[in-house]
């Protein structure tokens, strides 16, 4: 069934899809032939929906992430560009969760940082008294598995809330486990945490390396990415937004709005602790420093600058982040970086409550006033 389907079913009342007994399109014009295809080959819509979605700004933006870090330096490839693509990667988690899901969590680094301190322990670091020096694969795929679940447990303890009370959730567990790294000695390893936590070499590459750890940064984001572009024009994602909206409704409807809601947590979990994994590579490192309370609202901060309604507004915030972070400090002093960040987002908030995307958007519409005149009496 064709996520259009949904939407429109979505817009009905429950008496007229009870009455009707399945989700069909009001469009009568549509040739039968085109529902037969569709209905034959229900696995390529997706595929098909993708390839329309893209354009020449798609392209071009593609083209220069692959160019990029072979006309700057080892320095900027690595330090800008694949650190943007991994905090990318966690703000996404959040951009997908509260965004589409209308559920804010702050605690998305929280589990960037247990798949981070999970790959320390049961994989290789420099604490073997410690870490149990499991093989790679292994470690990610547990490490992966213990995030994505810490994720669940998150959400089965705050899906029930909403708005402010559903942070204050987030931030409590998110400092409760940042207390629990720097305490803990026998596990975690207190304050120093874990160091020389290093990506194997495979085929003879160095994946730390700037060059290789870039590419795989921008592999694993574009994964993320056109999976979140994908999952929110499915069945999934419509029925999501559609419990963001209004979850009374969609109650009503047949769905079940609490497995919905789970299912995001598990999907934001699984991105997050992919980036919590390369973040760990990136740094060589995990110490508490890394999910201290500061980073739980720099995860928020980067998504409300890029814009929550984009999933690319995730990773446009995370290079306005790492440049201001990587070069602010040359006019300021480090201590009042925080200052410029805060200054950077309410500036954005005050003028573009949708971000950086949301400002485009606007400015678009005020060039072309034929268009939007078009779209208005549409």
């Amino acid at each position: 069934m064709s996520a259009a389907r949904w939407r429109q079913a979505m817009n009905r009342d429950a008496g007229a899809a009870v009455r009707q007994g399945a989700l069909t399109s009001n469009s009568v014009g549509s040739s039968a032939a085109k529902k037969v295809s569709a209905q034959e080959q229900p696995s390529f819509e997706w595929l098909r929906d993708t390839i329309k979605a893209i354009g020449i700004h798609h392209v071009a933006i593609m083209l220069f992430v692959l160019i990029f870090p072979f006309v700057v330096s080892p320095f900027i490839a690595f330090q800008i560009g694949a650190q943007s693509l991994i905090f990318g990667l966690i703000a996404l988690s959040l951009t997908f969760l509260g965004g589409y899901g209308g559920m804010v969590s702050l605690a998305q680094m929280t589990v960037a940082g247990i798949a981070g301190y999970s790959l320390a322990i049961l994989g290789a670091s420099g604490t073997p008294e410690i870490s149990l020096g499991w093989p790679w694969w292994v470690a990610i795929i547990f490490a992966l598995s213990i995030a994505t679940a810490c994720s669940i447990l998150i959400g089965w303890l705050s899906v029930r809330t909403e708005g402010i009370y559903t942070i204050m959730i987030t931030v409590a567990i998110g400092a409760a486990f940042y207390y629990l790294v720097l305490q803990n000695y026998s596990i975690f390893n207190g304050f120093q945490g874990f160091q020389k936590v290093y990506p194997p070499k495979l085929f003879g590459i160095d994946w730390r390396a700037p060059l290789p750890f870039y590419f795989l940064c921008l592999t694993l984001a574009l994964m993320g990415y056109f999976f979140v572009k994908h999952l929110i024009r499915a069945p999934f994602g419509i029925a999501l937004q559609g419990t963001r909206d209004n979850a009374r409704r969609m109650n009503s409807l047949g769905f079940n709005v609490l497995a919905h809601r789970l299912a995001a947590y598990a999907v934001s979990g699984f991105i997050a602790a992919l980036g919590g994994v390369l973040l760990v590579w990136y740094n060589g490192l995990i110490t508490p420093g890394s999910v201290n309370t500061g980073w739980l609202i720099n995860i928020l901060v980067i998504s409300v600058l890029g814009g929550m309604k984009h999933p690319i507004g995730a990773f446009l915030g995370a290079i306005i982040f790492v440049l201001l972070q990587t070069f602010a400090i040359d006019l300021i002093n480090r201590e009042r970086f925080n200052l410029v960040i805060g200054g950077v987002f309410l500036a954005i908030v005050l003028f573009s409550p949708d971000g950086l995307l949301g400002l485009w958007a606007r400015l678009k519409a005020r060039l072309s006033p034929k268009k939007s005149i078009k779209s208005t009496v549409r």
